[in-house]
């Protein structure tokens, strides 16, 4: 059996499975009070059951306006999200653009630049970034406001050697306040970007005070515009620390090689700000990988894939309650499930085509869209499709290559395949299409084949030796956790085991070096990311993982009605840190919790 037949077979008998099995176990249990793994009952001010309680908490109005068949979900729970995992589903609202878009495949591909470091000595290389406002032509003709890093989007790629540390002073010349986490880094807590650990602008109210431009939203501020000015005004976090217009972010990079990216993490606006362009990539890079002979040079290409969606004077089209990000967070109703664009970017420019020797190329792919899931595959002008050979995963690379003919990628993940392009004639195209995408967000990018040359790359059939080996046995605990859509102080949110996050509640408590296994269940589509630590994907709904599953991973995609097993070990540093959704509006809505290694 093919990969794409063994696929759809897996597909509907899993959702046959999820349907008649795991939601009723899990559905019935949310709400009475359980633990799930967050060392404690359900917060007693958030209603989790009530999603699945249409009649009694949304009307059909209301159901309509989060978009789609994911209203659905939301409101009547896990039963219609099994139902919902034979097909792609809707993981929120699309917004439309109402400037003229141009053809696909003819605005060349932008590499980033590489930033160079200010200074070496000490065994420390030392970087600077500026935060601030720019301008670029992203679409042809039209100029684009934008937050940027070092003026540019996506910011500036930082190369970076395992084992030696590098320190990134970011200077915040924009209106509001930043963090920046590092995606993927085994980083100190006080490097890891924690949502509150804010660097204020010039002139920005001291966040210490009840500074009514920008009070950090609490349990009560996680829902969308129907919640209170009251509960946007609740919160405080006692060990939060904030500089003024610079801080200095310290990498250890004691970590294996592998393809990061760097973005902003403000509690309440992690989505507008990264949609207004603050994000970038970051790669770590050492001995053994190079001696592997992997296409490098001009044939390793990074891509950052993201949509967005533009206004008919160029400028980015985000639906916030509050455009100047400053103190009411949350979208409009319609996109409660997510924001969707209708344009395709990678590193910055819409549908663009990239020009090819006909040798290997080593791809490093990052869906950095806020919610977009997209299924790639590579297919020539006559229809044939290209395999991609997976040798990477979000923390690096493979014990050995897994060949597929389609990729799923979720937001926040990464993968790094190498896709051949010997076989397609000089002159030849070839297409990386979205199978999620309808009309223009189906294309994604186009390489045109240019010229024979000489294919000095390969891949080896061991990749690396160093992944780590641990076993369901070696756990000291299972913690089960629910991902799910819910009702929380007259709005609505999305909660982890029933609790919209809160920056001064701890919610799991581990040992350093503790290997643990966690059950993770969704309701609707959930990229959950777990910060500081990699993890190896155990089981997805009772069944083994999917073959893109390979490797070690820190972001891990749950489908409609979906759970999956994964088993990692805390180890690194002690300290306070995050597990979350990467929908990035999930996020800002309360579907994050705090994780203390101790």
């Amino acid at each position: 059996m093919s990969e794409r037949d063994d696929r759809t077979a897996h597909d509907s008998e899993e959702g046959d499975r999820v349907g008649k099995g795991m939601d009723d176990d899990v559905a019935g249990r949310a709400g009475d009070g359980m633990t799930d793994g967050l060392g404690g009952p359900a917060d007693p001010d958030v209603d989790p059951g009530a999603d699945d309680r249409a009649s009694g908490g949304f009307g059909r109005r209301q159901v309509l306006g989060i978009g789609g068949a994911l209203g659905v979900v939301a409101v009547t729970g896990l039963t219609t999200a099994a139902a919902l995992s034979r097909r792609p589903a809707a993981t929120g609202a699309e917004l439309r653009s109402a400037v003229p878009l141009p053809p696909a495949y003819q605005v060349p591909l932008p590499i980033p630049s590489v930033l160079a470091p200010v200074g070496t000595s000490g065994g420390i290389d030392r970087y600077e970034v500026v935060q601030r406002e720019a301008t670029a032509e992203i679409l042809p003709g039209v100029r684009t406001p934008l937050w940027t890093y070092g003026g540019t989007f996506p910011g500036p790629t930082i190369e970076s050697r395992r084992g030696r540390p590098i320190t990134v002073r970011h200077r915040n010349e924009l209106p509001v306040p930043t963090v920046v986490h590092l995606h993927g880094g085994r980083s100190t807590p006080d490097s890891d970007g924690y949502p509150t650990d804010l660097v204020l602008p010039q002139g920005w109210p001291d966040e210490g005070t009840a500074a009514p431009a920008a009070a950090p939203a609490g349990p009560t501020g996680h829902g969308h515009g129907a919640r209170s000015e009251r509960g946007m005004q609740g919160m405080s976090d006692p060990r939060a620390v904030r500089t003024r217009l610079t801080r200095d972010y310290t990498f250890p990079l004691e970590q294996r090689p592998a393809l990061l990216w760097y973005h902003d993490h403000r509690m309440d606006f992690t989505a507008p700000a990264i949609w207004r362009g603050l994000a970038g990539l970051h790669i770590v890079r050492d001995d053994a990988e190079d001696a592997l002979g992997l296409p490098s040079g001009r044939h390793e290409l990074p891509l950052m894939i993201a949509d967005r969606a533009f206004a008919a004077d160029g400028a980015l089209v985000y639906p916030s309650l509050d455009p100047g990000l400053r103190k009411r967070p949350g979208v409009r109703e319609p996109y409660l499930g997510g924001v969707l664009g209708d344009v395709i970017l990678v590193n910055g420019a819409p549908w663009p085509v990239h020009e090819v020797d006909a040798v290997r190329y080593r791809l490093r792919i990052l869906n950095a869209s806020n919610a977009r899931h997209y299924d790639l595959e590579a297919v020539t002008d006559d229809g044939r499709r290209l395999d991609l050979v997976q040798i990477g995963a979000d923390q690096g690379l493979l014990a050995a290559p897994v060949t597929h003919t389609r990729l799923p990628i979720a937001p926040a993940e990464r993968y790094d395949v190498v896709v051949d392009f010997s076989g397609v004639p000089v002159g030849g195209r070839v297409r990386l299409l979205n199978r999620l995408g309808t009309g223009r967000t189906r294309d994604v990018m186009a390489f045109r084949v240019a010229r024979k040359a000489a294919d000095r790359g390969r891949v080896p059939a061991v990749l690396s030796r160093d992944l780590p080996a641990w076993r369901r046995a070696d756990a000291v605990r299972v913690r089960e956790f629910s991902f799910r859509a819910g009702r929380m102080h007259g709005g609505h949110g999305w909660l982890i085991g029933g609790r919209p996050f809160d920056p001064a509640r701890t919610d799991v408590t581990v040992r350093l070096g503790d290997v643990e296994v966690w059950r993770l269940v969704a309701d609707v589509h959930h990229p959950v990311h777990l910060h500081l630590v990699g993890f190896r994907v155990l089981s997805r709904s009772g069944r083994a993982p999917r073959p893109h599953d390979a490797g070690l991973k820190d972001t891990v995609s749950l489908r409609p009605g979906e759970s999956a097993e994964i088993i990692t070990r805390f180890d690194g540093y002690r300290g306070r840190y995050l597990f979350h959704c990467h929908n990035a509006e999930h996020e800002d809505m309360g579907m994050m919790a705090n994780l203390e290694i101790i």
